[in-house]
C-alpha cells in the first residue's frame, strides 16, 4: 500500500511517499481503508519531534519517530475486523482515530471509531475527530458552558475554532469569535454573535468581560488572557499548537498550574485523550451534533496523499482556514 512515511525527525520535506505493508488488524482491531485523513498541529508536533520533553516522557519516540507513517484522524471504510470486535463490519463507513491515518490503510480499535454521519463525504468526516473532540471538551467539559454565558473563541477561523463556536451556540451562550478579516463572515455564519479582527481589535485590553476564553491560539501572556475575563471567569488552553522546542505545551500547562493556585479566576488546560479515557463517548456526542444538523465541520483546503508535506506546511504557517484534509482514496 501507499504510505507517508516518516524516517527521522525534521521538516515535512522529511516525509516520503512510500511503498510499505499493509497492517495487520488482530484481536480488537478494525482494518480501515482510508479515503480521507486530517492533518492537525499534532501532526507537525510529531514530525518535528517536538517538545523535547515529550520524547523523554516515551509518546513520540526517542531519537527516531516511534509510529513510521504519519497521521491520526481519519475516514474510510472498514475492510475486516479482527476478533472479539463487535458493532462493526466490513464496508461500514467509520471515523475516528486511527494512527498512520496518512496511508491507504490503518488499523485502530473499535472504540476510536464512530460510523459517518449520514449526508456527510469522507473529507468532512476526517475533519471531525480531534479538533472536534478538543472542541466539544473545551467548552463543554472544561469550560462547562452554560445558557446566556459570554464565551470567547480565540482562533475562531481555524480546526477547534469552528467546532468551537458552533457548539457554544449549541448551549445557547453569547459567542464572540476572534480571527482574521477573511474569517469573518464564516465566523458569523457558525454562530458567533460577535467577530473581532485580531489585527484591529484586541480582546486583552480589559475593555470585554468573558464568563469563558478558550485560547486556541496562545498569542497572549497569561497576565493578559486574564484581563479578558470576568472575576469568577474561566480560561481553557488549547495547547495544540504551543511553541517551544524544548516543553511547548508542556511548560504553558506547568505555568498555567501555578498561576492557578493563586488566581480567583479558574485556569485550565485541555488535557490530551487517553486510549481508555471517554474518547468513544466524545466522538459520539460529537458525531449526535452532526446528525442533529446543529454542528458542520468546515473543510478549508484539501491536498492529495502526495502532498501531504505541503498540507502539513499550510497547518504549521497558522493561519489554515477550518481544517485541512489529505484525499487518500
Amino acid at each position: 500500500m501507499k504510505a507517508v512515511v516518516q524516517e527521522r525527525f525534521g521538516p515535512p520535506d522529511s516525509l516520503r511517499l512510500r511503498d510499505v505493508d499493509r497492517p495487520h488488524a488482530g484481536a480488537g482491531q478494525v482494518l480501515v481503508r482510508v479515503h480521507a485523513a486530517a492533518v492537525n498541529p499534532y501532526d507537525w508536533h510529531m514530525l518535528r519531534g517536538d517538545p523535547y520533553v515529550a520524547r523523554m516522557l516515551g509518546g513520540m519516540g526517542l531519537t527516531r519517530p516511534k509510529c513510521p507513517v504519519a497521521g491520526l484522524d481519519a475516514a474510510g471504510v472498514v475492510e475486516r475486523v479482527g476478533a472479539d470486535v463487535r458493532g462493526f463490519g466490513p464496508g461500514d463507513r467509520v471515523l475516528g482515530f486511527c494512527p498512520g491515518a496518512f496511508a491507504e490503510y490503518a488499523c485502530t480499535t473499535a472504540p476510536m471509531l464512530v460510523p459517518v454521519p449520514e449526508g456527510l463525504t469522507f473529507e468532512q468526516a476526517a475533519a471531525l475527530p480531534m479538533a472536534a473532540v478538543t472542541a466539544l471538551r473545551g467548552i463543554r467539559t472544561v469550560g462547562r458552558v452554560r445558557s446566556g454565558q459570554r464565551v470567547l473563541v480565540n482562533g475562531a477561523g481555524g480546526g477547534v475554532g469552528t467546532f468551537a463556536v458552533q457548539i457554544a451556540a449549541v448551549l445557547d451562550a453569547e459567542v464572540t469569535g476572534v480571527c482574521s478579516a477573511a474569517n469573518t463572515d464564516l465566523v458569523r455564519s457558525l454562530g458567533a454573535a460577535h467577530v473581532l479582527d485580531y489585527a484591529r481589535e484586541d480582546f486583552t485590553d480589559g475593555r470585554g468581560r468573558y464568563d469563558v476564553v478558550l485560547d486556541n491560539v496562545g498569542n497572549h501572556p497569561l497576565g493578559r488572557l486574564r484581563r479578558a475575563l470576568t472575576p469568577a471567569g474561566v480560561l481553557v488552553a488549547n495547547g495544540g499548537g504551543s511553541p517551544g522546542r524544548v516543553f511547548g505545551a508542556v511548560g504553558a500547562m506547568l505555568r498555567l498550574a501555578a498561576a492557578n493556585a493563586v488566581a480567583r479566576q479558574r485556569l485550565r488546560p485541555i488535557l490530551p485523550a487517553a486510549p481508555d479515557g471517554p474518547v468513544h463517548e466524545d466522538l459520539s456526542a460529537v458525531t449526535a451534533l452532526v446528525d442533529a444538523g446543529q454542528v458542520t465541520p468546515v473543510v478549508g483546503r484539501t491536498f492529495a496523499l502526495a502532498d501531504t508535506a505541503r498540507a502539513l506546511r499550510h497547518v504549521e504557517e497558522g493561519h489554515a482556514r477550518g481544517k485541512t484534509v489529505v484525499t487518500v482514496a
